[in-house]
């Protein structure tokens, strides 16, 4: 992770040349037949039509919140202004975020439009003072969200924005993003497209997930750092250790070490619990145990990956949001050892 002096995120050029706006009514007209994830539903979301995401023409904001529980260069002291999208593009079994990703009937009341989107933004900023603004499950809103930085810039908006992502993104909307999103934050999940469908229906997720994770960190680069310790530009890929190997952890690990870099920002988060369905399903309904978790350490050093943090065991408990609690989803959560 290299240090940087602080320069102003590249949405504010776009801006000023106008291409935010070109790039904001590019993707508001590939909604009339939907191609923003690379499930192309070609439902015309300009008319409210729904396809997997059950999401229509306006942005679904479940959460607006300064997150204390992100790495520590996105959260840094005054935390990461994280900003929880309703519905997904994916079906995990194991969601921890089950009730707003997939609760599509009660969802459908949090929809605000774009200026109001803008508004949340500055709010993070101006009002919570948060380092970064921070869109959590964004791939089925890129649109909307572009189209909010529009606003949002010449109301202030001045901090970097994180791409909070499961990876199975749409590549042409990713370049739609450059210069835009200063940080990527991206899942990898699997390393098997027999579980992808199975635990997430995504029967084509390896694929989708490596070529998105090449073209984020084709923009963005590795990790660099402002004076402070604050992320400013850059990729963290983060990896969810499942139990029973189902993640692939080997596999993936070794993927990004040869085909990014051993250099690249990992995240391995030992958090899972069975939430959500994982609970009937035998091979997802208990925690990761110290084997498994011990195995992906051995792994990094094998790879000679050595930029990132890893969860400490018995985090489980400490990372599982409540979005039906009054204010804040989370519970104050500690943050990631290095």
């Amino acid at each position: 992770m290299m240090p940087i002096v602080s320069t102003d995120p590249g949405y504010i050029a776009l801006f000023n040349s106008g291409e935010l706006e070109r790039r904001a009514n590019v993707l508001e007209e590939r909604l009339a037949s939907c191609d923003i994830c690379p499930r192309e539903c070609h439902v015309n979301r300009l008319q409210n039509e729904l396809g997997f995401c059950h999401s229509g023409h306006l942005p679904i904001v479940s959460a607006v919140c300064a997150h204390q529980g992100e790495e520590p260069v996105i959260s840094g002291s005054r935390g990461s202004g994280a900003i929880f999208f309703g519905n997904c593009n994916m079906r995990c079994v194991y969601c921890q975020n089950y009730q707003i990703s997939q609760n599509w009937k009660k969802q459908k009341s949090k929809q605000i439009d774009c200026h109001s989107l803008a508004q949340s933004m500055l709010y993070l900023q101006d009002e919570l003072s948060c380092h970064n603004i921070n869109f959590v499950s964004p791939s089925h809103f890129v649109p909307q969200l572009v189209r909010a930085v529009l606003e949002a810039v010449p109301m202030g908006l001045r901090v970097p924005l994180v791409y909070n992502t499961n990876s199975y993104d749409s590549i042409a909307s990713l370049k739609e993003l450059d210069g835009i999103i200063s940080i990527y934050l991206p899942d990898l999940r699997y390393a098997s497209d027999d579980w992808a469908k199975k635990l997430s229906h995504t029967p084509d997720y390896v694929a989708r997930a490596r070529q998105a994770i090449k073209e984020m960190y084709r923009q963005v680069g590795n990790l660099m750092l402002d004076e402070f310790g604050l992320a400013q530009r850059g990729l963290i890929v983060r990896h969810l250790i499942l139990p029973n190997g189902l993640a692939g952890s080997e596999e993936s690990l070794i993927w990004l070490a040869r085909e990014l870099s051993p250099t690249v920002t990992v995240s391995i988060m030992s958090q899972y619990s069975p939430l959500h369905r994982a609970q009937r399903i035998p091979l997802l309904s208990r925690k990761i145990s110290v084997v498994e978790y011990e195995a992906v350490l051995y792994l990094l050093y094998d790879m000679g990956i050595e930029n990132g943090w890893i969860q400490e065991m018995g985090a489980a408990g400490n990372y599982i949001p409540d979005f039906e609690r009054e204010g804040h989803p989370f519970f104050a959560t500690p943050k990631r050892q290095k």
